[in-house]
């Protein structure tokens, strides 16, 4: 980062990212975009209020000052002059207790004005969500107002009426004041005129309000008890914001909770006043040690520890393999951005209070820090899978025990850190100094790790341009093995019942629906797809001598050195955790150096011809930059919060457009960061924006005619190949099914009921999982159809056998089939075959398992076959009688890499799977469990 970049996002972003987090929760609200500008204004300016009256006051101080000692300076100037002037002026200044830098106050007011300037320029002008939406007279608040012309010039009425505005207030205020004072506040009037006449309304028009603001703040400091009538102000709006909140029927019961708290905070000024009296108010000691230790704390847990906590838990699913760069650097920007709100600005803030109110913010950032550190270690730690564009898979409904239980917990933590404040506020000062200590120490920790990991990836892999390329012989015979990760093999008969061209297009397919996996994760499952029976998890752990990565290495070989073997030209790409790495380690097949290996990440451009991949690399770092952050305090918020500030994983970023004029459904383009996160309305038929995991993966298989060769000549080709568009749920655009920066699909769920019913058995489609895994996996099978048609085109598709297979399922619910509470559709893959010169479209009942997948790969092409590392038979002799199926949730590699797999539960299956009773769960602990495990392993 460059130092202008530092200053940028430690002084505006800050400020920038908390006013498009009150707009946009606004808007989400009142769903007006030109309310949410009144709503953005009214509270920026209440809450910088205090921060502005003690800015006037230092200007005033300032101004009587000067005044004061006016006669007195004229009288020294007139008698001495040169440096005996000088050294005068200064006794002078000494003995009333004045210094000339002293007069910065009177620009107090000026200077707080340019960062919230800036701030507010930066965000509105440009906020995608303001174009084409139309407010009173305002036809788009993306554009200027124009509300007439003369000639070709356009008559902008909302600079205008600014300006007057700002004029009047300037009057009101520099009343008596001196000529260079009036001056300079009109001249500033007329250079706001000039800068904003041609910005687009939506910007002018909250300036406007922050000047019409300006007025009544300046006309309610000439009355009597200004803090009165606003206290009445605030009453008469918090309970009208009460009786809107308990009337209004779209909003839900979390939302009208947090609303009647806001709703009491405006109607407390008022209250606490009828029970005023005239008894002095106790001192309360400003402690300034106390208040930068909690604002560095809370810099460092949010701006250090909780985002290299969760770039530590996966570092190379933060690492561009094309544009590589050290995933710990994000937290440089978190941490400027953490300071600027933190240290920075809440330093300004308490910078310009009074004493009592010094006290107050020490006291406050004290509890903040408490709740924050607790929240953080409790409330909502279980979510489930984050993806590297921090969204959750499935953010949870959080049920009413837990919202209550977590708000008992923070009320709790308020009582008891305030008597701690009260009654012992040494040690709170050093708790905050030790908590700085520990965070920086946890995190540094991470960073090595990190940075270490960063290290390894840059050792052992070398970036290539060259092209990923899928060679088959137009002759010899091809075989094709294509793991699409999680494919759900029970969807195959709803997909084709929607797409009956489908069949057509994977015509010579044969469909096997009674097919399990024994695990639901690739760590556990793609061991047994790769390398057959041998490597399930069972038998794997029965070889605890060797690590996991040696026995899961061995696996992802056995196909290609026995086809290679066997005289095949063999051709990898991204083989599932190679090296036990999340970027395939292609090292593991050095031994072979015929062999022809591609790790496929970024290579494939979904946008081509309007953003090349460094500018899209770019915008996947600044989308992380920010959201890094906002996922901080999503983190350290109560649990009644965390939904606010996690808005459906696009963290309150409103510069991702919305439908309407600016943009029509199943249009693509992407313009700015905020495109990669998908925005869904609550029926999941609308969405904005792209989901950045899909448009990973999704653009290899729109590629694939392009990246096939075909060569002439009898030569033999084996192509081992895996891709994650199937484990990338999203909302696409129907019919097609296809990314689009705005999806609208209102107009094609009208006969869902029918078309997800076969037979009688009904496809459960009301949850946003299912829905969203239904569409990734039609999209993978529409490009798959188009590149089988270009096969045929070729004349290589009867030659070709292909397997289409998936190293497990997903638990979405569809079936409603459970075992120990647990969904078992994580165990039911995709298994589809097509064999050489087979026709039509079949369904076989046999019972299958995705270890199958080498014997149907090598049938009648390799004479008894054998596995080149163990010299035992390859055959499906082990899938008769029970079968051992571990269900655990430790995916990740980087810890779950011992000899053994980590403890786990087990199903013994036999039978029917999709008959519950077939599955028979058991204790990882229990004898008979034990016995059973060995007896099966």
């Amino acid at each position: 980062m460059s130092f202008l970049s530092i200053l940028y996002t430690t002084l505006i972003a800050p400020l920038e990212l908390f006013f498009e987090t009150i707009f946009s929760i606004s808007n989400r609200l009142i769903r007006n975009e030109g309310l949410s500008i009144i709503v953005l204004s009214i509270t920026v300016n209440f809450l910088v209020l205090p921060l502005y009256k003690r800015a006037d006051e230092l200007q005033a101080a300032e101004r009587d000052a000067r005044e004061k000692m006016a006669p007195g300076i004229a009288h020294l100037k007139e008698t001495f002059s040169g440096d005996k002037r000088f050294m005068i002026l200064q006794t002078f200044y000494r003995q009333n207790h004045y210094s000339p830098i002293y007069a910065l106050r009177s620009s107090a007011s000026l200077l707080l004005q340019i960062p919230f300037f800036i701030a507010a320029y930066n965000l509105l002008s440009g906020m995608q969500s303001l174009k084409g939406m139309s407010f009173g007279f305002i036809s788009d608040l993306g554009k200027e107002d124009a509300l007439f012309m003369i000639g070709s010039f356009p008559v902008n009425i909302l600079p205008i009426l600014m300006t007057l505005i700002n004029i009047i207030s300037g009057f009101v205020y520099t009343k008596g004041h001196p000529v260079s004072e009036k001056l300079r506040v009109y001249g500033l009037a007329l250079f706001f005129l000039i800068l904003l006449y041609h910005s687009p309304s939506g910007l002018v028009f909250y300036w406007l309000l922050n000047n019409v603001f300006s007025l009544m703040k300046n006309i309610f400091y000439k009355l009597k008890d200004p803090k009165k009538i606003l206290s009445i102000i605030a009453a008469a709006a918090g309970a009208s914001l009460l009786l809107l909140t308990w009337t209004a029927g779209s909003l839900d019961m979390r939302q009208k909770v947090l609303l009647s708290i806001l709703s009491l905070l405006l109607l407390l000024p008022f209250l606490s006043r009828t029970g005023k009296t005239d008894k002095p108010r106790k001192e309360r000691p400003k402690d300034a040690l106390i208040f930068f230790s909690g604002a560095l704390l809370m810099s460092v847990l949010t701006g250090l520890l909780i985002p290299i906590d969760v770039i530590s838990a996966s570092p190379e699913e933060f690492i561009n393999v094309r544009f590589p760069f050290d995933p710990s650097l994000h937290v440089l920007y978190t941490m400027c951005l953490a300071f600027g709100l933190w240290v920075l600005w809440g330093g300004i803030l308490y910078f310009f209070m009074k004493d009592r109110s010094k006290s107050y913010f020490s006291e406050g950032i004290w509890l903040i820090c408490g709740i924050s550190i607790v929240d953080y270690l409790t409330a909502g730690t279980d979510r489930g899978l984050l993806s590297p564009n921090l969204q959750y898979e499935e953010f949870p409904v959080f049920k009413l025990s837990e919202y209550l239980i977590n708000s008992l917990i923070v009320l709790v933590l308020v009582l008891a850190f305030h008597f701690f404040f009260k009654k012992f506020r040494t040690l709170v000062r050093i708790v905050l100094i030790a908590g700085i200590v520990g965070v920086i120490g946890l995190s540094a920790f991470s960073i090595r790790s990190v940075h270490q990991t960063y290290r390894s990836f840059r050792n052992r892999f070398t970036y290539s341009d060259q092209v990923p390329t899928i060679t088959l012989s137009r002759e010899g015979q091809n075989v094709v093995v294509l793991m699409l990760d999680r494919a759900i093999g029970p969807l195959v008969p709803y997909l084709l019942e929607e797409k009956p061209e489908l069949k057509e297009q994977f015509d010579g397919f044969t469909y096997y629906p009674n097919t399990i996996s024994y695990g639901g994760h690739t760590n556990l499952a793609a061991p047994a797809l790769f390398g057959g029976y041998e490597y399930v998890p069972g038998r794997l752990n029965k070889r605890d001598t060797e690590k996991m990565s040696v026995k899961h290495n061995e696996a992802l070989k056995v196909m290609p050195v026995l086809f290679g073997q066997n005289g095949y030209e063999v051709t990898i790409f991204d083989p599932p955790y190679a090296g036990y790495t999340e970027i395939p380690d292609l090292s593991i097949y050095s031994d072979y150096p015929e062999f022809h290996l591609y790790n496929t990440a970024d290579h494939f451009n979904f946008f081509e011809g309007e953003m090349d991949l460094e500018e899209y690399s770019d915008l996947v770092t600044s989308f992380r930059n920010r959201n890094f952050f906002c996922y901080s305090l999503m983190k350290i918020a109560p649990v009644l919060l965390q939904d606010t500030f996690y808005d459906s994983g696009a963290y309150n970023d409103e510069s991702s457009g919305a439908t309407g004029s600016s943009g029509d459904a199943g249009s693509d383009g992407i313009s700015n960061a905020s495109d990669l996160v998908q925005k869904k309305d609550d029926a999941d038929l609308t969405a904005k924006g792209y989901d950045y995991d899909f448009m990973e993966y999704y653009p290899e298989l729109t590629h694939l005619s392009e990246i096939t060769s075909i060569k002439d000549g009898t030569a033999n080709t084996f192509l081992m190949m895996t891709n994650d568009t199937t484990h990338s749920p999203c909302l696409l655009q129907k019919p097609d099914y296809v990314p689009a920066r705005f999806v609208d699909n209102t107009a094609f769920d009208t006969d869902i009921g029918s078309r997800y019913n076969i037979g009688g058995k009904k496809l459960n489609m009301s949850a946003r999982v299912q829905k969203l895994h239904y569409h990734v996996n039609m999209a993978s099978f529409l490009q798959l159809g188009k590149w089988f048609d270009y096969l045929r085109e070729m004349g290589v598709y009867d030659n070709t056998r292909i397997i289409l297979v998936s190293d497990h399922g997903y638990g979405a619910g569809y079936f409603d089939i459970k075992c120990h509470d647990e969904d078992l559709g994580f165990y039911m893959p995709l298994l589809m075959v097509k064999d050489f010169n087979s026709t039509g479209f079949s369904v076989c009942e046999d019972f299958m398992t995705n270890a199958d997948t080498p014997v149907l790969a090598t049938s009648d092409l390799i004479s008894d076959p054998v596995n080149p590392f163990t010299g035992n038979p390859i055959n499906s002799d082990k899938k008769a009688g029970p079968q051992l199926i571990m269900s655990s949730d430790r995916w990740d590699v980087s810890g779950n890499n011992g000899t053994r797999f980590l403890p786990a539960y087990w199903y013994v299956f036999e039978g029917d799977p999709y008959d519950p009773e077939c599955w028979k769960y058991r204790d990882r602990l229990s004898d008979a469990s034990v016995r059973i495990i060995k007896m099966l392993s």
